[in-house]
């Protein structure tokens, strides 16, 4: 059983930044494939980023390519999204995925635990 939390969002402007994390409870972080998601009100979950188990392998989406880092360190059992010069349209709940085999994806049901999310809110 792995337990993920996560935290580090807020309120910011709009250019700014912030560094989300997810811990991971259990010392079996290592051998999941981890993933951000995010959902906006009204709208569908979306995909952010995914991260290899060892972290050599990170996917973006094109709307955070070049603005956010997908990162993480197994000996601390986290991940973590690093997020620059954000845009209003970044603004949405972030969740943290985990997935055994494979890459996480948006699906509820296609990942083996999710956290309960961080709220992120671009300010103008």
């Amino acid at each position: 059983q792995v337990q993920l939390v996560e935290s580090g969002g807020g309120l910011v402007q709009a250019g700014g930044s912030l560094r989300l994390s997810c811990a991971a409870s259990g010392r079996t972080f290592s051998r999941y494939n981890m993933g951000w998601f995010r959902q906006a009100p009204g709208k569908e979950r979306e995909f952010v980023a995914t991260i290899s188990k060892t972290g050599e392998s990170r996917n973006y989406a094109d709307s955070v390519k070049g603005r956010f880092t997908i990162s993480r360190d197994n000996a601390k059992n986290t991940m973590y999204l690093q997020m620059n010069s954000l845009k209003l349209e970044d603004t949405a709940v972030y969740y943290c995925a985990a997935k055994l085999y494979g890459l996480p994806s948006k699906e509820q049901m296609s990942n083996d635990y999710w956290g309960q999310g961080t709220q992120v809110t671009v300010s103008s």
